[in-house]
């Protein structure tokens, strides 16, 4: 094996998932067109099984299926990952069976996203506490981002 060998991670499921702490909002800075956001990262670990390695290499699955890159880098556009049906919002982050319910991202959120805006996708590989609120978000993403433990990529909604 060559210190060039490709790392395969698997797309973790819903078990891991469950455990995700997701954060939605639109920031109309002083951007012509508003942003929306979707900042993935993962409680501590609390179960038996996890650890901080093994909930990383999940997050890192996610990262690799979706084909985000470092936050440092241009943000990669990572095709139509987003289903819309009425009020409820799924992220298809890469596994074959399930998708990732993105619980009320608010209405003024999907109306972006349904008129075809994109969304900047984010995943922290750092724990985030369940219930963080905006300036706690705001420090977090602050932080992965400057340590680069932040992977990005921009997706639309998914028109079928």
């Amino acid at each position: 094996m060559t210190d060039n060998a490709l790392t395969i991670r698997a797309v973790p499921g819903p078990g891991f998932v469950a455990g995700c702490t997701v954060s939605t909002w639109l920031h109309r800075g002083a951007l012509a067109v508003p942003v929306a956001y979707v900042l993935i990262g993962h409680a501590p670990p609390r179960r038996a099984t996890e650890t901080a390695e093994s909930v990383e290499v999940g997050l890192l699955g996610m990262v690799d299926a979706m084909r985000l890159r470092p936050a440092a880098e241009r943000v990669p556009i990572v095709g139509a990952r987003l289903i819309m049906r009425g009020p409820y919002v799924a992220l298809d982050y890469g596994h074959p069976a399930y998708f990732m319910r993105l619980r009320d991202p608010g209405a003024q959120w999907r109306a972006h996203v349904r008129a075809g805006g994109h969304v900047c996708l984010t995943i922290g590989l750092d724990p985030i506490p369940p219930g963080a609120g905006p300036d706690a978000v705001g420090a977090y993403l602050d932080r992965v981002v400057a340590t680069g433990r932040a992977y990005m990529g921009a997706t639309t909604l998914r028109n079928h």
